[in-house]
């Protein structure tokens, strides 16, 4: 008896390894893949601007990676006690301009770095909806509570959003002809947008994403959006606002993800690394114990013997932890 919808997800032609990095962008379930391929101590590079729903904000900051742009006081505004730039999330702002612009240009270089190096970039679109500044027509990717008259909401074209993404993929494919890009959308509704609308945005970012599938060998699409709404399609899969989904949702789309995008070899040395860092996340009660001495012992030396072999896997933290005396 089949209890639920089977999803067939293709599996990458170039699946994610370890030799190389990955640099993620686009909305918070961005950060919920980014959490566990960091877990697994893959090299990686999670939303540089911070949290971006929309595509133009999307490809807009990809570019700014790759033309290595650098930000000035010019691009700051002053508001609720904090200087903001309207590119980036709130945690960059800060209540001293020079502490913002370290924080983005820091962010900046580090990404501009990941990107002509990375393996696979991999892009999360939340909302087709984009907000403008009526002042200046300025598309913005966070609004960092401004008042609400400042700002024009324009629901973007499919054609608008395929030809922006793809001015940036040309090039991206051209300063790294190597990399693979990894479409998904995000299934957090945005319900502020109401369901119709909400329903309507993803639409638009559904066929546009495998528009541009279409026209990129390079470019795939995984379904964690089909996963959420027509596999795991009850609200016990979601969080008390029934929009976010919950941990054992994330779980399962990190199981569908981990099957069909990562080298299934590494699967051995992943459970191996798991164990590393969830044992160096353990703090006992009783540090100063045979059992406790005897423990870190033996994953200091599992911990070695793992950065000998795969050198290319950074340990050192948990290493210091289990030789610190």
């Amino acid at each position: 008896m089949e209890l639920s919808l089977k999803l067939d997800i293709p599996k990458l032609s170039q699946p994610i390894s370890y030799q190389k990095g990955i640099l993620l962008t686009g909305s918070c379930f961005t950060e919920h893949i980014a959490e566990r391929l960091q877990q697994f101590k893959f090299r990686v590079t999670s939303n540089p601007n911070g949290i971006l729903f929309n595509p133009l904000s999307v490809a807009d900051s990809l570019e700014g990676y790759i033309d290595n742009r650098l930000y000035t006081h010019n691009d700051l505004f002053y508001l609720n006690e904090l200087w903001n730039s309207w590119d980036h999330h709130t945690r960059f702002s800060d209540v001293d301009a020079d502490a913002a612009l370290a924080k983005i240009n820091a962010a900046q270089q580090e990404a501009s770095m990941a990107i002509r190096e990375a393996g696979w970039v991999i892009i999360t679109l939340g909302s087709a909806f984009q907000y403008y500044l009526k002042d200046t027509e300025q598309p913005v990717s966070n609004n960092h509570r401004a008042p609400t008259q400042w700002f024009e909401k324009r629901l973007l074209p499919i054609e608008t959003i395929v030809h922006r993404l793809q001015q940036m993929l040309n090039r991206l494919f051209d300063i790294n002809p190597g990399v693979r890009v990894i479409f998904t959308i995000s299934p957090v509704r945005h319900i502020r947008d109401g369901v119709v609308d909400n329903n309507r945005s993803k639409a638009r970012l559904i066929e546009s994403v495998h528009e541009l599938k279409s026209r990129f060998d390079k470019a795939y699409y995984f379904p964690a959006y089909e996963i959420l709404i027509d596999i795991l399609r009850d609200y016990r899969f979601y969080d008390i606002d029934f929009v976010h989904p919950n941990f054992l949702a994330t779980s399962y789309v990190w199981e569908r993800f981990a099957d069909a995008c990562i080298d299934p070899s590494l699967q051995p040395l992943m459970e191996a690394v798991s164990e590393i860092v969830t044992a160096c996340r353990h703090r006992p009660r009783f540090e100063d114990t045979e059992a406790h001495r005897n423990f870190r012992k033996k994953m200091a030396g599992k911990c070695s013997e793992l950065i000998a072999r795969y050198p290319f896997i950074d340990l050192e933290s948990e290493y210091s932890y289990f030789t610190k005396k």
